[in-house]
């Protein structure tokens, strides 16, 4: 969705790094689905490394309006992997 400027009105979440030598994780669970509101500093989601697992909160507020990396899939750290509006 574009803003009354033409502005991307989306934000992404991005996949964090968990560690110094970690360059990728795999998304366990979403706790929300597309469509779903989501405040910022709530649990959003669970990855998983070869340091374990860890639940990640929301940095925005606003809707998950798509995800980019479903359950099970491994990406890379720094990758786009959801959108919240």
């Amino acid at each position: 969705m574009r803003g009354k400027d033409g502005e991307d009105m989306r934000k992404e979440v991005v996949m964090p790094r968990v560690g110094m030598q970690i360059m990728t994780a795999t998304v366990e669970k979403w706790h929300k689905n597309v469509g779903d509101m989501v405040e910022e500093r709530e649990p959003l989601l669970i990855i998983s490394s070869s340091m374990g697992k860890v639940e990640l909160c929301s940095l925005l507020s606003g809707r998950l309006t798509e995800v980019v990396v479903g359950e099970s899939e491994e990406t890379e750290v720094g990758s786009v992997i959801a959108w919240i509006e």
